[in-house]
C-alpha cells in the first residue's frame, strides 16, 4: 500500500475572502499560509502517508517533501481527480484529500483517520457545522467522484451510496475545526498558540518560540509601558491556566529569627535575645502545625534565617543543646516530626544550602525555595541593601538553585522589587532564572514581591514601588517565561489593588494562613479567604486551593518527591494535581456538602461564566463535537463556570429526554471472584495477591447462577448482569453455558452480561473470532453487553492501573463487533485514580467517535474510583477517588460532549450515594441504572452503600428534586405499572 495525501491551495486574494471585513489582505494571506504550514507539517509527522502533493495554480511553489502538481483553472474537483490520476500513476494505491485551512491538525488524528478508512471503501471526516468535508480518504483507482464544496459532506455520502461504498464518519476536533466564519477567528486566536496572535488584532509584543520571548525581546520590555504588556500578558496567562488562580492554605512555621545577613529592608530577621529562645522548640512547631490542620491547612511553610550558627555563639549553643550541629539539621529533623504527627505536606525556605544539604531535606519536604531576589551585584556594594549578606550574592543564590534542580527539586523562586535595581537588572534576574529552569524544569513558582518599607530598618524612608512597577515586572515575567509558569504575587502586599495584579499575569496568591501571620511582613496581614475570593472573582477568575506542590509537579510526582512523600501528595491531590476537598469521597456513604447543592439552584441571578466556557456550551448544546482541550476546560470549571456548565448540562437533559428518571429492576450476579489479571485498582478479584482483601474467593456453577437468576425474576428483575473475574479455569463454553443455564431457567430473562474483557478471553479460548464467538453468545441467549473493563479508555493511563488488560483498541473492537451483529451495550469509565482530565476527554471523545459510527450504545455510566480497598490505593499509587466536584461534572460534561448521539447518562446510587445522585440528575444525568439485589465489586473496594435501592427508594430521592419515575427495561422500553408483577418473594435475592 502507498498511500499519498493530497492538498489544493488557492492563490493570491481569493484565499479566505469570507474573513475580508475582519482581517485586511496581508493578514489573509498570512492566516492562509500558516494554515497550510500547519497542515503540511502535520502530514510529515503522520506515519501512515508516504508522499504528500500539492495542488495549485502557482506552479512555481517550492515545498520540501511535496509534490507540486498543476491546477488547469478547470474547477476543484476536476483539479483534485486529476491530480489523483497522477499520484496513482507514480504508485499511489490510497488518497486523503485533506482541506488546507485546519489549523488544529496533528499526526496522530491523521493516522487515526486513516487507520478508520483502511476499514471502508471511504472515510470522510466532516467540518465542524456538519456540512462539508474536511478530509476525504478512498483507495484508487475508484470509481468515485469528488463532490468538494457546499454541502458536500451529504454530497459525499450519496456518491458513496450510489456505489455500493461503505463509508466511516470520523470526527476528530483537529479534523473538523477550520477557518471559514469571522466566529473561527476568536477560537483560533485563543487555541492556535502563539502563531495565530496576529488574528485577534490585539497589539501583543513579539513573541518567539514556545510562547515566550527572546532576549534580545526581552530587554526590549525596558523601554515599555506597563499597560503596552498587560493584555499579551494576561492572554497568556489565561492560555496556560484558564480562569483559576490558587493559593496554599497553610502555617507559617518560623523555626529560627535569627540570621547571619543583615539585609538593610529587613524586620524579620532578629539578634539574639536572651527572652526569646534561638529556635522554636518541638513542641512549640507541633502546636502551630496542629492548628493549621484545625484549620483546614495542607501546607506547613518552614521560614528561618540563613545559617544563623555561623554568626551568633546563642545559636551554636542552642543547637547543641537540641543534638543538633547546624540549623539545618534542625529544621530537617522538626519537618519530619510535622509530617509524621499531622500529615501536613512541608515546603522549606531554608536559604543558601550546599548540594549535601539538599539532598538531606529532600526526603522531608516535598518542595523548597528561596527568593533570587536580584541578579545584581551591585545591589551587595558598600551601601547597598545586600551589603554585608554573604548569602545575598547572585552568584551563590544561583549555585544553590542550580544544585536543587540537579537533585529534582520542585523549587519556588522570584523577586523582589524595589530596593534599587534597576529594569534592566530584572531582566537579569528573570531571564537567569529562565536558564536555570530550561536546564532543569524544577522551577515550580515565580514570585514577583514589592518591597515594603519598615519602620526601624536602615531603608524606612525608601521609596517603595509604585503600582505601575510591580504590574511592569509582574507582565515582563510572564512573557519571559510563557504561559506555562506559575507566577505569584502575595495578595496581602497589595491591598485593595488586587485586580490589577491579575491583569498582569499572575495566577497565584501563594500561601495564605487562617493561623499564622505573614512574618516576613507582620504589618500586612493577610485577607480573609471568603474576601480573597470575591476579590479573585471580581478579576473575572475563580479562586482554588492548591498543595505545596502546584499542579504540574503534582502530575510528575516520582520525578520531584521523595518516595516517602508521595502518597501523602497523591491523598491530598485532586486530578488536576490541586488540593482535593476531603468533605466526600465515593462509595463512604457520606453525604455531600450541603453548600454543594447550590450549584444546582435555579431561579436566582449568577455571576456569568467566563466567555470561553459560554462559547463551549454553545458549541455542545449545538450537537457539535468539541475538541478535547475545550473539555478539559469545562472539567476545570469552577464558581460561575461550574454552575454555567450543570444548568447547561441539565438542559440538554431535558430537552433530550425529559423530566422522568428511569431505573430498571435487576440483579447483579458476580458469579466468581478468582481473577488471573492484577488490576491495580481492582479489590474484588481473589489471587495470590489479594488474601487480605474482603471476603473469601468462590465460583458459582451455572446452575447456582441460574437458581439467583430465578430468584431475582420472583421479586421483579426483568435483567440479570453477569460479569466475574477472568477465572484461569475459565473457557468461552463456561460463559455460554451460564448464559444457557439462565435462559433455561428463566427464559423471560434480559441476560446483561460479560465485559469486552470477557468476551475477549472466551473467543481466544475457544480460537474463534470475536464475530463468531459473539454470534454463539447471542444464539444461546445473551442479550446486551455492560461496557465495563473500559476504566480509561487511553494507554498510557491503562498501562499503569492494569496493564496486562485490553488494550483502548481492543475493547473498541470488542465494542464495535458486537454493535456490528445487533448487541447493544453501555459504555462506562471509571475514573479517579491516577489519570487527568486529559484522559477523561479522550475517553469520551472515543466513545462518541464509536456512537456516531455504530449507534450501539444504549447509555453512558459514569462509575467514580472507590478507592479505601484498592490495592494501588493502599500501596500509596493512587489519589482518593474524584472530588465531589469531579463526580457531579463528569456526569455534566458526559451529556455536553455525548449530545446528541447517547441519550441516557446513569448516576450510579452505588457510588455516588443517594444525595450524589440527586446532584447527578440536577447536573445532567437521567437515569438511576439497576436496584441491583446486592452488588458486590463496590463493597469489595469497601463501598458502604446499600446492596439494594428499590423502586419505593428511588420514587422518594427523585420527588425530592421534583422529578417522576419510571421503570424500563434493558433497552429503554418502558415498563408499564403492574404489568411485571410476579409472586413476592420475602427473603433477599441470594446474589453476592
Amino acid at each position: 500500500m502507498s498511500c499519498w495525501a493530497l492538498v489544493a491551495i488557492k492563490a493570491g486574494r481569493n484565499r479566505k475572502a469570507r474573513l475580508a471585513g475582519h482581517l485586511s489582505a496581508p493578514l489573509r494571506e498570512q492566516l492562509a499560509e500558516t494554515m497550510l504550514q500547519g497542515v503540511l507539517a502535520a502530514l510529515r509527522a503522520s506515519r501512515s502517508v508516504d508522499g504528500i502533493a500539492l495542488v495549485t495554480t502557482d506552479t512555481r511553489r517550492a515545498e520540501p517533501q511535496v509534490l507540486v502538481l498543476p491546477d488547469p483553472g478547470s474547477g476543484l474537483n476536476e483539479a483534485l481527480s486529476s491530480a489523483a490520476g497522477e499520484l496513482q500513476a507514480r504508485g499511489a494505491t490510497q488518497l486523503l484529500i485533506v482541506h488546507a485551512d485546519l489549523p488544529l491538525l496533528t499526526g496522530g488524528e491523521i493516522d487515526e483517520f486513516i487507520a478508520e478508512g483502511r476499514r471502508a471503501a471511504v472515510a470522510l471526516a466532516p467540518d465542524q457545522r456538519g456540512t462539508g468535508t474536511n478530509a476525504l480518504f478512498v483507495g484508487l483507482p475508484t470509481p468515485f467522484r469528488f463532490q468538494f464544496g457546499e454541502g458536500s459532506y451529504s454530497r459525499h455520502c450519496e456518491e458513496a451510496a450510489r456505489h455500493g461504498m461503505e463509508t466511516r464518519t470520523v470526527r476528530q476536533p483537529g479534523l473538523a475545526f477550520d477557518v471559514d466564519e469571522p466566529a473561527d477567528l476568536a477560537e483560533l486566536a485563543q487555541h492556535g498558540g502563539a502563531r495565530y496572535a496576529f488574528v485577534s488584532g490585539e497589539p501583543r509584543p513579539r513573541v518567539a518560540g514556545a510562547d515566550r520571548l527572546s532576549r534580545q525581546d526581552a530587554y526590549a520590555l525596558v523601554t515599555a509601558n506597563a499597560g503596552d504588556l498587560l493584555g499579551a500578558a494576561e492572554a497568556l496567562t489565561i492560555r496556560g491556566f484558564g480562569h483559576a488562580v490558587s493559593y496554599s492554605r497553610k502555617v507559617f512555621i518560623p523555626v529560627t529569627k535569627l540570621c547571619r545577613n543583615v539585609c538593610r529592608y529587613c524586620t524579620f530577621a532578629h539578634v539574639p535575645n536572651e527572652a526569646e529562645p534561638a529556635y522554636l522548640s518541638g513542641e512549640e512547631i507541633l502546636g502551630i502545625a496542629r492548628a493549621g490542620v484545625a484549620a483546614g491547612c495542607k501546607e506547613a511553610l518552614f521560614t528561618l534565617g540563613d545559617k544563623p550558627e555561623l554568626r551568633y555563639r546563642a545559636a551554636r549553643d542552642a543547637l547543641q543543646a537540641l543534638g543538633c550541629a547546624t540549623t539545618l539539621e534542625y529544621v530537617e529533623r522538626m519537618a519530619q516530626l510535622v509530617h509524621k504527627e499531622t500529615g501536613l505536606l512541608v515546603h522549606l525556605n531554608p536559604g543558601v544550602m550546599s548540594a549535601e544539604e539538599i539532598t538531606r531535606l529532600r526526603p522531608v519536604a516535598v518542595s523548597m525555595g528561596m527568593m533570587l531576589e536580584s541578579a545584581s551585584e551591585r545591589l551587595c556594594e558598600r551601601g547597598g541593601p545586600h551589603w554585608g549578606c554573604p548569602d545575598k550574592a547572585p552568584a551563590v543564590r544561583l549555585a544553590t538553585l542550580r544544585a536543587a534542580g540537579e537533585q529534582h527539586v520542585a523549587f519556588t523562586s522570584g523577586l523582589l522589587i524595589g530596593i534599587g535595581e534597576t529594569r534592566e537588572e530584572r531582566i537579569d534576574a528573570l531571564l537567569a532564572l529562565r536558564d536555570l529552569h530550561d536546564a532543569h524544569g524544577h522551577l515550580q513558582e515565580i514570585i514577583i514581591q514589592n518591597f515594603r518599607a519598615k519602620p526601624g530598618t536602615v531603608m524606612a524612608e525608601a521609596p517603595e514601588p509604585p503600582l505601575e512597577e510591580h504590574l511592569w515586572t509582574i507582565a515582563a515575567a510572564r512573557l519571559i517565561f510563557g504561559a506555562s509558569m506559575s507566577i505569584q504575587a502575595p495578595p496581602n502586599l497589595r491591598a485593595g489593588e488586587l485586580e490589577p495584579l491579575i491583569r498582569a499575569g499572575i495566577n497565584d496568591w501563594g500561601g495564605v494562613s487562617p493561623v499564622t501571620p505573614d512574618h516576613v511582613n507582620p504589618e500586612a496581614p493577610w485577607p480573609h479567604l471568603a474576601a480573597l475570593a470575591d476579590a479573585t472573582e471580581a478579576a473575572g477568575r475563580r479562586l482554588v486551593e492548591r498543595l505545596a506542590l502546584t499542579p504540574a509537579y503534582v502530575q510528575t510526582l516520582e520525578r520531584w518527591v521523595d518516595p516517602a512523600l508521595q502518597t501523602a501528595v497523591l491523598h491530598n491531590a485532586d486530578a488536576v494535581g490541586r488540593a482535593r476537598d476531603a468533605a466526600w469521597h465515593a462509595g463512604t456513604g457520606g453525604d455531600p456538602p450541603a453548600a454543594a447543592f447550590d450549584w444546582v439552584k435555579r431561579g436566582r441571578t449568577q455571576p456569568a461564566a467566563a466567555p470561553e466556557i459560554r462559547h463551549v456550551l454553545r458549541r455542545a448544546a449545538s450537537g457539535r463535537p468539541l475538541a478535547e482541550g475545550d473539555i478539559v476546560r469545562l472539567f476545570d470549571a469552577q464558581g460561575p463556570d461550574l454552575r454555567a456548565v450543570l444548568h447547561a448540562a441539565d438542559r440538554l437533559r431535558a430537552e433530550s429526554v425529559g423530566e422522568g428518571v428511569s431505573h430498571v429492576v435487576n440483579c447483579n450476579i458476580n458469579y466468581t471472584n478468582i481473577c488471573k489479571h492484577r488490576c491495580g485498582f481492582c479489590a474484588f478479584a481473589k489471587g495470590r495477591s489479594a488474601a487480605s482483601l474482603r471476603g473469601p474467593a468462590y465460583n458459582y456453577s451455572p446452575d447456582d447462577v441460574a437458581r439467583r437468576a430465578v430468584e431475582a425474576w420472583q421479586r421483579g428483575a426483568t435483567e440479570v448482569c453477569l460479569q466475574g473475574g477472568i477465572h484461569p479455569e475459565y473457557t468461552g463454553r463456561t460463559y455460554l453455558d451460564i448464559v444457557a443455564a439462565v435462559k433455561r431457567a428463566v427464559p423471560q430473562m434480559h441476560v446483561h452480561a460479560f465485559s469486552p474483557l470477557e468476551v475477549r478471553h472466551g473467543a481466544q479460548s475457544l480460537g474463534l473470532s470475536l464475530h463468531e464467538y459473539l454470534r454463539e453468545l447471542q444464539a444461546t441467549g445473551l442479550s446486551t453487553l455492560p461496557g465495563t473493563a473500559a476504566e480509561i479508555l487511553d494507554d498510557e493511563i491503562r498501562a499503569v492501573i492494569c496493564p496486562d488488560k485490553l488494550t483502548t483498541a481492543e475493547w473498541l473492537e470488542v465494542i464495535r463487533e458486537a454493535h456490528t451483529i445487533g448487541l447493544r451495550t453501555t459504555a462506562t469509565i471509571m475514573f479517579g485514580h491516577v489519570e487527568r482530565p486529559v484522559h477523561w476527554a479522550r475517553h469520551l471523545l472515543r466513545v462518541r467517535r464509536l456512537q456516531e459510527e455504530t449507534g450501539g450504545f444504549t447509555e453512558f455510566v459514569p462509575l467514580p474510583y472507590v478507592h479505601m480497598e484498592s490495592p494501588m490505593w493502599r500501596r500509596g499509587r493512587s489519589r482518593s477517588g474524584p472530588t465531589l466536584r469531579e463526580a457531579v461534572l463528569m456526569h455534566a460534561i458526559a451529556r455536553l460532549v455525548l449530545h446528541p448521539v447517547i441519550r441516557s447518562i446513569q448516576a450510579s446510587w452505588v457510588k455516588m450515594g443517594p444525595k450524589g445522585v440527586a446532584l447527578c440528575l440536577q447536573a445532567g444525568a437521567n437515569d438511576l441504572g439497576g436496584t441491583l439485589m446486592y452488588e458486590s465489586i463496590t463493597r469489595a473496594a469497601g463501598g458502604v452503600n446499600g446492596q439494594e435501592f428499590d423502586a419505593t427508594a428511588m420514587a422518594e430521592l427523585v420527588a425530592g428534586i421534583g422529578r417522576p419515575l419510571w421503570q424500563r427495561t434493558t433497552l429503554y422500553g418502558r415498563v408499564e405499572a403492574g404489568a411485571m408483577a410476579r409472586q413476592a418473594a420475602p427473603r433477599e435475592c441470594a446474589a453476592g
